[in-house]
């Protein structure tokens, strides 16, 4: 992986990512794609609207299809038909969702499977273990999401717990690549290993695995640079990235992003926001942290979100996003415009013979009025759900276009003014 930062504007910033399937342009939004496929949307058309990269759910394409299926493939990209670049993440925010159904320990996290009843275990070593064969061109850190709301002592101990977490997902990251002989991380070992289904509670891979996860409380962590892991990230081709934790403390913020850059990662995330705390409490952490991040490699914020949410962001410096909002709101009849958003189940939309967006050049608003997607939309026709994402994605695209080019332009505050009051109107 290599990131090339261009220009800043303020603290926007301009980059460009080079990644093992392809190239991204920052900032970019990854349209998430759970199951192996960005719902209601083929590969092709996800090329049509200018999407570059696609983000892969770890936790659920581990419980279905399996990785059996995924590694016949030789990966998730053959599987999924998309030829571009992949982001997966590591399954924490799946397991933090799961509630009562999960226990956490130091060596893991015990659940029961939410598809069958299972019980499994999943470790930073396992995550990693399911990436390599995913084949994700950025793989994530497994981590504890820390919950909202949280004292300042639980938040330290989660984070402190992520820590310990990243420096074992770092080992197992590069270890992994070494021990298979290849950077992609496909092997006959890999494949006779017979894991094809989540590994049943207790369960570990390897003899090394197993003394990595009983030794996590006192396990040195590797610097950045150090001989040895450095040439093992060389090797392998695909980039793994922190995740910054800490809740809604900006000191445990600091603590938690200095002992990532101790151990080093390819680019940096910040989770544990957009999970119910107040709009102002994850701006305020936002405005703390994403600036403070390496400034040589790239800034991911997850799970975020309205066009207001990613401008705000870029405006601190974050370099990529993904956030189910605009597939998920699409399905429920709601579209993003440069004018506001729309509901189109409204009755006023009956007879609304205009495009959703008369400046959007997409497929849907090229070809229809708004009154054939209030139909479709009463109607519950698949053809609604699919013409409402086409748009959305493209129109997040089209945003994201729009800030790289304001970016490189030096007018980043000027395309602020001119978004905000566009958005306001609200038709």
């Amino acid at each position: 992986m290599n990131f090339t930062l261009h220009k800043t504007d303020g603290y926007a910033r301009r980059g460009t990512l080079h990644l093992a399937h392809g190239v991204v342009e920052t900032p970019a939004f990854m349209p998430v794609g759970t199951y192996g496929t960005v719902k209601a949307m083929s590969p092709a058309e996800l090329h049509e609207i200018g999407a570059q990269i696609v983000l892969g759910n770890t936790f659920h394409l581990w419980l279905r299809p399996g990785l059996e299926v995924i590694e016949a493939h030789g990966g998730l990209h053959r599987f999924m038909g998309w030829n571009g670049p992949i982001l997966t993440d590591s399954g924490g925010f799946q397991v933090f969702s799961l509630g009562a159904l999960r226990k956490i320990t130091e060596e893991g996290v015990k659940f029961q499977s939410p598809v069958n009843g299972d019980k499994l275990f999943l470790t930073p070593e396992e995550s990693m273990r399911i990436q390599r064969v995913l084949n994700s061109d950025i793989a994530m850190v497994f981590d504890e999401c820390t919950p909202y709301p949280a004292t300042e002592a639980e938040a330290a101990d989660s984070m402190r717990l992520s820590l310990r977490w990243a420096a074992r997902s770092r080992v197992a990251h590069d270890g992994g690549a070494a021990h298979d002989g290849n950077p992609n991380g496909h092997s006959d070992k890999t494949r006779n290993a017979r894991f094809p289904h989540p590994n049943p509670l207790g369960e570990t891979t390897s003899h090394s695995t197993r003394l990595q996860t009983t030794a996590a409380k006192s396990l040195v962590i590797p610097l950045a640079g150090e001989g040895a892991n450095e040439s093992l990230r060389e090797f392998h081709s695909n980039a793994l990235f922190g995740i910054v934790q800490g809740g809604m403390y900006e000191s445990l913020r600091d603590e938690s992003l200095a002992g990532l850059a101790k151990i080093g990662f390819d680019g940096y995330a910040i989770g544990g926001l957009s999970v119910g705390e107040p709009k102002e409490d994850m701006l305020r952490i936002l405005a703390h942290t994403a600036p403070l991040m390496p400034q040589d490699k790239p800034r991911y914020l997850m799970g975020v979100g309205t066009p207001e949410d990613i401008v705000a962001a870029v405006a601190q410096g974050i370099d990529m996003f993904d956030c189910v909002m605009p597939t998920r709101n699409a399905r429920n009849g709601m579209m993003f415009t440069r004018h506001g958003d729309i509901k189109i189940k409204n009755a006023q939309y009956r007879m609304d013979m205009s495009p959703l967006d008369e400046q959007c050049a997409c497929y849907t608003c090229r070809n229809f009025t708004r009154a054939y997607l209030h139909h479709l939309h009463r109607l519950g026709e698949i053809l609604g759900a699919r013409l409402n994402t086409i748009h959305n994605l493209h129109y997040y695209q089209q945003l994201m276009g729009e800030i790289r080019a304001a970016i490189e332009a030096n007018a980043f505050a000027d395309f602020v003014a001119v978004f905000k009051q566009k958005r306001a109107r609200h038709e």
